[in-house]
């Protein structure tokens, strides 16, 4: 959508025309402020400057006068925009969020990039616009936006120019967001990429192999780390990082042999690092870690003497000597340390819980209480339960002491309100003044708190906090007590009585709104950030775009809405400010300075948790770096505009645009079409409509459903005999998209299907040394979904996975299910004396404990695909009807050629009560046939595929990857959400038919055994969802199990369709990749690139991109080496073009003639359907 304002070109006239006013301007002394103007070579020189040319602006010889030259255009184009009155073209605001990025002015940039957004409908095309948008999201922290604009650019140009950095970028948030398997990949695709990168490629190595060691594949980081240390001239900043990185992990791993070979090792690693950087405050804070734990005390507090005067504060360093001192037997100095510590670093859990340690092992349980709760509610607290439970002890123990002892007692250690303005001990730190401003903060810090009681029920008790005043005067009473008067030692008895009584009522006190976390003052200082929600960004009240729901404009406006003056863009600082709800992801990156951010586990040798402490070495900056902001930038930041990021949503937009080329043209007007279109008119290889935006999930549908509609019938067939099995409103019934789940009551026995052929005992028979998964998990109520500790209900799903085979996972399974009778003996004899009620509640409330859990395993994905090892189970399920067997002519995925384990063959899954099958839906949106052999049942939670959008976004706002992580809904959640959830059970011989799309998990009740695969039927609906998902995959750089393309290729050759719907999405995908088939090779060609005839098999699988994973259809890029041995590593064409750009390093591979894809495009024609022929 065009405004229908001042174009481009009219602005350079007019910019030409001021010029010539100004001159007249000036002759004749008229007007008082002159409009800004450009000359034509200055206009010349702007061409071409957007958003690809950040961080690469510097390098340029000119790269100073274009900065200058860029801030005049500004200029001269907000005065622009306020003499058109805002009537300006829609690429106006675009080119002027690319100045302003250039210039990293972020905000101005954000909201001339989403003014353009409002006025633009196919923003999305703009490759260089979602770029700039991803830099300034980035910019600001707004990570679930960023990814978003990064991925439509790749998306919608593969080959963009900085796919590198976007890689990188992509990376490097996923790491943050704990997606560990998407940050591998990109940053992989980030380093076979031979263009330039704000980082090199050994510092993206490191940020792989740091990944490795993140994820606890200790082995695969240290094999990493050594591969990095081998390279040629590797930056003295990159060695020093990786030795110091290596050195921790062998203290802290089992890497090498015993503890002192360990330890050794460490150390050697250490004092290698701080050759190459001595300046670094980390590796010395690590090298008294070592020294300490050998006994090397003095070693130990000269590391960390080094650490203090090299980093400044550290957190990590003072918890370090508080473990130190306390060894040596010196508490009062144990006690300074961590006051220092959690001084430094109010949420150091680990500190905390050694304070609290501390003050238990002194008798001071009240103290401790402090601690412990203090160290409770810190995010890096890994064993909350441990602590709840101490803390419920030192409660009765506290409360059950006689006031008397309480008053008379006398304390080794001043309590933690004393405690907290010692003076830090000098023999160790010269830099006493880095403390200085939390001692002063003391007296706040210990009076801001809610109060609470340590009762057992921990009820809420408002009590009036303490003023200092007081408290100095108890102070200065307890320093003089040998010398008071009877008056004065009256007065000291009431207010300790007063204060114990308030110790007793008062809860651990708040850490205040406003400190800071300061573990390592290395870092830049930590840019205020904005929320990185799904629902974006918080719209601030200076804010001046023009947005959705009559947001505010990008400029003050009054009744015509247009731009009022450029003065009020000057008075907008640019500078962040954080909301309230926003996460400082731990400095997350530091933005690509681009230091690295590092996690380390940085344990108390006396506290079994570990913490994480974020590191940040200076890599290199980047050719523009973003810029460090100061302390007082960082104050007027807070005085800043909230840019609204939320505004930048993405719009719906029509699914079936006006095309070019009709799917009606025959192959020779559809060639003639791309005749000479060369390099610039490549497309990529999306299937989707040329004209259609990135895919993206559908919203909650409109109107919500009532809360009475949440939780809906299951629609389920009860058969009564054969020939209702094969009746065909049934396969009408199930494919109806309005029935997301469908159960077949009584299939098995109406068929008389034999299914102890699949039951345990059988298989053990048959081959008992088949592979088999195990997934150990967490036996929990099917509803609910714990962390390991059971103290709060989470939508991540943890199991581990290994390996077994049948004979021994039956083996397991048997043994289980003795075990569960020897308890439900032992149950009845204890509860014989009880009613059946109190039997059953009992029963009940032992299910819905919050942990320990019992941990189970499960057998899944057992491949049942050999015909030879199973014939007479997979002969056994050809008595179902046509439309849910493994293979039939009506089955899409009978159609791809080849196998596919689990889809288009039989799969078992073995288990025991409790197994989980998580949240999922199928692979590329089929349907699936799901068996429950038995003995014991299975119960499934289903929702409909129009929601599959909103259980996305709870994915994302858990940080799990929707596609790829493990998950299990909260039910609440999705009520909430008005989601509608069907939920029923599954009796030995019942099919549960899961439509297209729909989304699903399962839990078994009993001990059973389930077969499952997958089934395409032949609706238009099925493809669909099958190539929204396809593209939906290649957008989250996900691999597509069922190639859609080769498989759209085999339906024309095999199948007669009849559908108009579904004629119309195969005809345009084969018109699509024809047409991409005839271009790519005229390009090759003319380029002087040779395609060499490769062929295909008949039974050959597909073919996808060993880098990106995308299917790679008829022209094939296979590495020169890999060609010459016959193992052919296939690359897509924009892979292989990043790794050597004028593809010398590939020969190119045809597997199909064009004559062949021709002919087959044009025999696919619309088959009249039986009824209109019949008429």
């Amino acid at each position: 959508m065009k405004s229908g304002g001042l174009s481009l070109p009219t602005a350079t006239a007019t910019f030409h025309d001021d010029e010539n006013k100004m001159a007249a301007e000036k002759a004749s002394g008229d007007g008082e402020e002159l409009t800004p103007s450009l000359t034509i070579k200055e206009k010349e020189s702007l061409d071409g400057l957007d958003s690809r040319l950040f961080g690469f602006l510097s390098l340029r010889d000119d790269g100073d006068r274009t900065k200058t030259l860029l801030g005049k255009a500004v200029h001269c184009y907000e005065s622009l925009i306020v003499k058109a009155e805002g009537k300006v073209e829609s690429d106006f605001f675009c080119q002027l969020g690319h100045f302003n990025l250039l210039l990293e002015d972020y905000s101005k940039a954000l909201s001339a990039y989403q003014r353009y957004y409002s006025l633009q409908s196919d923003y999305w095309k703009n490759a260089a616009f979602l770029y700039g948008l991803g830099l300034v999201y980035f910019y600001y922290n707004a990570f679930h936006w960023a990814i978003k604009a990064f991925q439509d650019v790749l998306y919608v140009d593969p080959s963009f120019c900085r796919a590198k950095e976007i890689h990188l970028r992509l990376g490097l948030m996923f790491k943050v967001n704990t997606d560990y398997e998407s940050s591998l990949k990109h940053f992989r695709l980030a380093l076979i990429d031979c263009n330039p990168c704000t980082l090199s490629s050994v510092e993206i190595q490191f940020h792989i192999a740091h990944l490795y060691e993140t994820q606890r594949k200790y082995h695969s980081a240290k094999e990493a780390y050594e591969q990095l240390l081998q390279t040629e001239n590797l930056p003295v900043q990159v060695k020093a990082i990786v030795l110091q990185q290596l050195g921790w992990m062998h203290h802290n791993m089992d890497l090498v042999g015993d503890r002192t070979t360990k330890e050794r090792y460490a150390i050697q690693y250490l004092q290698k690092s701080l050759e190459e950087d001595p300046s670094s405050g980390q590796s010395w804070y690590y090298l008294g870690r070592c020294y300490s734990s050998i006994g090397k005390v003095q070693d130990a507090f000269i590391s960390y003497r080094q650490s203090i005067d090299k980093s400044e504060a550290s957190a990590d360093t003072w918890c370090s000597i508080g473990v130190l001192y306390q060894q040596q037997n010196q508490p009062m100095d144990a006690l300074q340390a961590y006051i220092c510590a959690v001084q430094l670093d109010h949420g150091h859990a680990v500190a905390w819980m050694d304070l609290g340690t501390l003050y238990e092992s002194c008798s001071q349980p009240g103290d401790a209480i402090k601690c412990y709760l203090n160290a409770t509610r810190s995010k890096s607290c890994s064993n909350t339960s441990t602590l709840a439970a101490r803390i419920k002890f030192l409660q009765a123990q506290f409360c059950n002491l006689p006031q008397s002892s309480l008053q008379n007692k006398t304390k080794l250690l001043p309590s933690i309100e004393e405690a907290w303005s010692l003076p830090i001990p000098a023999e160790l730190t010269s830099r006493q003044g880095a403390m200085n401003t939390a001692q002063q903060n003391g007296s706040d810090y210990w009076n801001s708190g809610q109060t609470v009681s340590y009762n057992p029920v921990e009820q809420q008790i408002h009590t009036q906090c303490w003023t200092p005043q007081k408290l100095q005067q108890l102070e200065h009473l307890r320093a003089n007590k040998d010398n008071l008067n009877p008056t004065q030692r009256l007065m000291l008895d009431q207010l300790e009585s007063q204060f114990a009584l308030m110790q007793q009522q008062q809860n651990i006190l708040n850490l205040p709104h406003n400190c800071k976390n300061q573990t390592s003052s290395t870092r830049e200082p930590s840019r205020k950030q904005l929320s990185n929600s799904a629902q974006g960004l918080h719209k601030g009240q200076s804010s001046y775009l023009t947005g959705f729901n009559n947001e505010q404009p990008l400029f003050s406006t009054e009744s015509n809405k247009y731009l009022q003056t450029s003065k009020i863009v000057k008075n907008q600082n640019g500078h962040r400010s954080l909301p309230k709800n926003s996460a400082t992801q731990e400095d997350a990156l530091n933005h690509l300075s681009l230091h690295s951010h590092i996690a380390t586990s940085a344990t108390s040798p006396m506290s079994t948790d570990q913490t994480n402490i974020h590191t940040v070495t200076n890599f290199s900056s980047p050719p523009n770096g973003l810029p460090i902001i100061n302390g007082e930038e960082l104050e007027n930041s807070q005085k800043s505009i909230n840019v609204d990021l939320r505004r930048v949503n993405h719009k719906s937009h029509p699914q079936i645009p006006s095309m070019s080329v009709s799917i009606y043209s025959n192959s020779a007007e559809v060639l003639k079409a791309c005749r000479n279109v060369g390099k610039n008119g490549l497309s990529n290889s999306h299937i989707l409509l040329d004209k259609c935006p990135p895919p993206r999930p559908p919203t909650s549908p409109y109107p919500p459903l009532p809360k009475e509609k949440l939780n809906p019938p299951t629609p389920s067939i009860y058969l009564e005999n054969k020939r209702d099995a094969f009746f065909p409103p049934l396969h009408q019934f199930c494919t109806n998209p309005k029935n997301p789940v469908t159960v077949i009551r009584g299939l098995a026995g109406v068929l008389k299907l034999d299914l102890g052929l699949f039951s345990t005992k059988t298989l053990v028979e048959v081959n008992n040394e088949h592979m088999v998964e195990v997934r150990t998990q967490l036996l929990q109520p099917a509803e609910e979904n714990w962390d390991p500790t059971g103290t709060k209900k989470i939508w991540r799903y943890e199991s581990n996975s290994s390996h077994t085979t049948i004979a021994k996972y039956a083996q397991y399974q048997a043994s289980s299910f003795q075990e569960s009778l020897r308890e439900e003996n032992e149950r009845k004899t204890q509860l014989k004396d009880y009613s059946d009620n109190e039997s059953i509640s009992s029963e009940n409330s032992g299910m819905k404990r919050k942990g320990p859990f019992k941990i189970i395993k499960s057998g899944i994905n057992i491949d049942l695909s050999d015909n030879k090892k199973w014939k007479l189970q997979l002969h056994e399920l050809t008595k179902l009807p046509a439309f849910v067997r493994v293979v039939s002519a009506g089955n899409l995925l009978s159609h791809v050629g080849y196998t596919i384990l689990g889809m288009n063959t039989v799969q078992l899954y073995m288990k025991v009560p409790g197994s989980r099958i998580p949240g999922h839906q199928e692979n590329n949106n089929f349907c699936s046939v799901n068996i429950n052999i038995g003995p014991g049942d299975c119960e499934w939670f289903v929702v409909p595929e129009d929601y599959w959008g909103v259980l996305n976004d709870f994915c994302e706002k858990n940080n799990l990857n929707f596609l790829m992580s493990s998950w299990w809904p909260n039910l609440e959640d999705l009520y909430q959400a008005n989601v509608p959830v069907y939920r029923f059970i599954q009796r030995p011989g019942d099919l549960v038919w899961i439509n297209a799309g729909t989304v699903h998990w399962v839990q078994a009740i009993g001990w059973c055994n389930n077969i499952a695969w997958n089934v395409g039927p032949l609706t238009a609906c099925q493809y669909k969802l099958a190539v929204e998902r396809y593209e939906w995959n290649k957008l989250q750089n996900v691999k597509s199990v069922v190639p859609m393309v080769h498989l759209s290729w085999n339906m024309a050759r095999n199948i007669k369709v009849s559908d108009p719907k579904l004629f119309e999405m195969v005809k345009y995908c084969l018109l699509k990749v024809l047409k991409q088939c005839q271009t790519l090779r005229e390009a090759l060609l003319a380029s002087g690139k040779e395609v060499l005839w490769h062929g295909r098999s008949k039974k050959e699988p597909a073919s996808y991109c060993s880098i990106c994973e995308v299917e790679v259809f008829n022209l094939l890029f296979v590495t020169n080496e890999s060609n010459s041995k016959k193992t052919y590593e296939i690359h897509c064409h924009d892979c292989a073009q990043k790794s050597s750009r004028n593809l010398e390093n590939f020969v190119v591979l045809e597997q199909y003639k064009m004559e062949d894809l021709i002919q087959v495009y044009d025999q696919f024609t619309l088959v009249p359907s039986l009824s209109s022929s019949s008429s």
